[in-house]
């Protein structure tokens, strides 16, 4: 029993759990992170929507699990492997999607709408869209996005133009670094790639660097444009005296270029490891795994919520 209950816990992936903390970004940037209820609300929606994740995840290793028996690395997973029986995934991912998507309900009409659409969208992603070169990016993309939305729809956040653009300009780029990974991983280690994903076939290693170039320069030029014209007040009162000397049209909107760096850093990074590791495949595990990554993430961190809440 113990071990059934490791394998379902493996097969619901916990470790991608990480990627639904963007959920939390359009309220820190709102500067109402500390507002009372805000929070909460929030936290109960990544709570609901980690489950959902898992859900996804357990049908697409039902959904794949031939296919990820001739893999070299997925015929590990439970499912694939046999350690979970299918009956039992079934099962998990019925009480999963019944528990969320009720629970979502009661939370907020339209914080249920945007799970619904995730849902749909990992299903027709899993079922037929993984299958066509482009479309299967923007699927991946698109997921990432829903999970920001989701953040800013349950508590009623409007959401910056320029956020926006780089939310979105940085899923692509994740995106299509996984591409480029598993083109890499499966060619060298299988020899072709029509065995695992067609899709695959489609991208050839110039147009991956082409895609990738592009979207890596748009997620740090978006951030930096996003972060050049962020507008927030300070709270009248006592002002640090180093800042008190500087002009207030600068200390009120521009603070967040500094983290700039940080972005470009992170940016220059990522690409390191995936063109000189092959370790973009599973963004997650790179920020846990890369202490200078992991280091220049919560230094971006940080920073973000001293400018944003500290110098009030």
């Amino acid at each position: 029993m113990g071990k059934l209950v490791y394998n379902l816990i493996k097969s619901a992936r916990p470790r991608q759990w990480l990627k639904n903390g963007a959920m939390f970004a359009p309220l820190v940037f709102s500067g109402l992170l500390f507002a009372p209820g805000y929070l909460a609300q929030v936290m109960e929606a990544f709570i609901l929507f980690c489950g959902l994740t898992s859900a996804v995840y357990l049908i697409n290793d039902i959904m794949d699990v031939q296919q990820d028996k001739k893999h070299p690395f997925k015929k590990k997973r439970p499912i694939a492997s046999g350690d979970l029986p299918i009956p039992m995934a079934i099962f998990a991912v019925v009480a999963l999607l019944f528990s969320v998507m009720a629970l979502a309900w009661f939370l907020s009409y339209f914080f249920f709408a945007i799970c619904l659409l995730y849902l749909l969208l990992s299903l027709a992603y899993s079922g037929y869209l993984k299958q066509i070169a482009i479309i299967d990016l923007l699927a991946i993309a698109a997921g990432f996005v829903l999970r920001v939305y989701a953040g800013a729809i349950v508590v009623n956040l409007h959401m910056n133009v320029w956020f926006l653009l780089a939310v979105v300009s940085l899923a692509l780029f994740l995106a299509v670094g996984k591409r480029q990974c598993e083109r890499t991983l499966l060619t060298g280690l299988v020899g072709n790639l029509t065995g695992q994903r067609s899709t695959l076939s489609h991208y050839s290693a110039r147009l991956l660097d082409i895609y990738t170039a592009l979207f890596a320069g748009a997620t740090w030029l978006t951030y930096a444009l996003f972060a050049f014209q962020h507008q927030f007040e300070f709270i009248e009162g006592p002002v640090p005296t180093l800042l008190s000397r500087v002009p207030r049209t600068f200390i009120s909107s521009k603070w967040l270029m500094f983290t700039v760096p940080l972005v470009i850093y992170g940016v220059m990074r990522y690409l390191q490891l995936v063109y000189e590791r092959n370790e973009g495949e599973s963004p997650e595990r790179v920020l846990l795994n890369d202490k200078p990554m992991l280091i220049a993430v919560v230094i971006w961190i940080l920073m973000v919520l001293f400018i944003l809440y500290g110098m009030r």
